[in-house]
């Protein structure tokens, strides 16, 4: 179309003053989407047109030229921009759902002032939402790390009153923006779970995985619903890649969580992961191992690939920023293969990590030398905690959850202590 000899002669930039409002709004979509050089004459005639004309734009062609602008321009548009402002200003004329949704989930993230009046007016329009268009604005505010709590609690409660069964698109992004927000809404959570059992058995291995992963992140356990997922993994144990049963062993470690038939299910998890170790990214590793630690069932092999000197040192000085956390994790996964054996690994590196005395644990992490204070009860190999594999420490932690030194502070439940200092208001060991 563009190409077309006679395209030129429907740009009239002298004319372009008596074209209505919607055409004008309707002609720039168009231009746009053909992909016209934005550096033509009649292209910026229509834009610059468009321009003087916002003031006379009704709130809704201002609303569907700014939802096109952000998914055609991006935020780099100038014409967005005034766009945005223009909707700042008239924002009580706002009305409708659909509006409110689209602007949430399309513009939202352009402007947060604009993200600021549109959540107003979501929870004053709250009762009137679909669950699709709840689910449109869950996983807006979960993109955009905005946890508006009152929205929220207003879209969970219309959400748990409705009695109509979700569908599994809607279930799925709800407990996934839930997750992402952290916010917890144990009759909502109820609900997903209960319609989401029977559409276990028909889920992909990705759902599956996202479903799991997202309730895990909540550390929200719903036994029916962890029985089915274990139950799916062994029926459709082809279909997984190792990278999915990695994520349901964590979420379950996560939860907690001991599948009916643990033996079964186990099985097949040590049969995947053979000669699979390698494969897999030095942080996911170290998670996995870690949380086959924590539902009982590491293996020597695990073990020894985790704590070899050259994987320890990937993880200390190579990982991603994440990775810094990853040596605590070793530090019990050794204490766990001293469970297993009596004696260390044949390649164990000559690190502290190797020794299962309290020093090993702050050694391995000096930044946490001045914050941990080994409690007696952890300084003899004999005691239950040692036994169990548990290194007892405290901190202490102010009204904002910022570590202040153990020694300075008194401590009247221990048989002696070095400090002398009252705790600081709003303080907690």
């Amino acid at each position: 179309v563009v190409s077309h000899r006679r395209f030129p002669s429907l740009l009239l930039a002298a004319q372009i003053s008596q074209v209505w409002n919607n055409t004008l709004v309707n002609l720039l979509k168009s231009l746009y989407s053909l992909g016209v050089d934005g550096g033509r004459r009649e292209m910026q005639s229509v834009e610059q047109e468009v321009l003087w004309r916002l003031r006379r734009l009704t709130f809704r062609q201002l609303a569907s030229l700014a939802e096109f602008l952000a998914l055609r321009q991006g935020k780099d548009s100038k014409l967005l921009h005034e766009v945005i402002k223009k909707l700042e200003l008239r924002w009580t004329e706002l009305e409708g759902t659909r509006t409110v949704v689209a602007l949430m989930s399309k513009v939202g993230n352009v402007s947060p002032a604009l993200m600021d009046r549109l959540e107003d007016k979501a929870l004053e329009l709250a009762e009137q939402f679909s669950p699709d268009d709840i689910r449109r604005i869950t996983l807006a505010l979960a993109y955009q790390n905005r946890r508006c709590v009152p929205l929220l609690r207003a879209l969970s409660y219309h959400l748990s009153q409705k009695h109509a069964e979700l569908g599994l698109g809607v279930l799925l992004d709800l407990i996934f923006a839930y997750g992402k927000l952290n916010f917890h809404q144990p009759q909502v959570f109820q609900k997903i779970a209960a319609d989401l059992q029977p559409h276990v058995a028909g889920m992909t291995p990705v759902e599956v995985t996202r479903c799991i992963r997202s309730f895990a992140l909540l550390k929200w356990l719903n036994l029916p619903l962890c029985e089915a997922v274990a139950q799916y993994a062994l029926d459709n144990t082809k279909q997984f890649s190792v990278t999915h049963l990695c994520g349901i062993i964590l979420s379950f470690a996560r939860l907690n969580f001991q599948p009916s038939g643990s033996e079964d299910f186990f099985t097949m998890v040590h049969e995947m992961l053979q000669g699979q170790l390698e494969s897999l990214e030095p942080q996911l590793l170290t998670e996995l191992v870690w949380s086959l630690c924590v539902l009982q069932q590491a293996r020597a092999p695990y073990l020894r690939r985790v704590l070899a000197p050259d994987f320890h040192a990937r993880i200390r000085g190579e990982g991603p920023p994440r990775a810094g956390d990853l040596p605590l994790c070793a530090v019990g996964e050794s204490k766990t293969k001293g469970l297993y054996s009596s004696h260390p690994p044949p390649h164990h590196p000559a690190h502290p990590l190797g020794s299962p005395s309290p020093a090993s644990l702050l050694s391995s992490s000096p930044e946490l030398v001045p914050l941990l204070q080994p409690c007696p009860c952890a300084s003899s190999p004999s005691s239950s905690q040692e036994e169990s594999g548990w290194v007892d420490a405290e901190m202490v932690l102010t009204s904002e959850n910022k570590p202040l030194p153990v020694k300075d502070f008194a401590a009247p439940h221990l048989p002696r202590s070095e400090g002398k200092k009252p705790l600081p208001p709003g303080a907690r060991r």
